[in-house]
């Protein structure tokens, strides 16, 4: 084959490599997005869960401990029974619209 047959060959097979990879990795990528667009959702329609947070929250802080530690995160995400990625963002997210005098 001549150079550049050779190329649009190349060309042609990483095209037919790269789509299904491409469309895979949105797939993946979206996946998350949705999950803490509904874990937030949660929290927005019940405010008695926001201060039950809240005061979960501040009872860490009296004892000395931040909210947003490793341990209390994973605390949280062990008792909900999610990733601590998304503890860490409910929590930030319910301390920042809620009880932001907690640390």
């Amino acid at each position: 084959m001549r150079p550049l047959q050779q190329g649009l060959v190349k060309t042609w097979f990483m095209r037919q490599l790269t789509i299904p990879f491409l469309s895979l990795s949105l797939l993946i990528s979206a996946s998350p997005g949705f999950a803490q667009s509904s874990l937030l959702e949660s929290v927005k329609r019940n405010p008695a869960e926001a201060k039950a947070l809240c005061q979960s929250f501040k009872a860490m802080n009296d004892n000395g401990q931040s909210a947003l530690s490793s341990e209390a995160i994973n605390q949280l995400a062990n008792q909900r029974n999610m990733s601590p990625g998304n503890a860490e963002i409910l929590a930030t997210y319910v301390i920042g619209l809620h009880c932001s005098d907690v640390r």
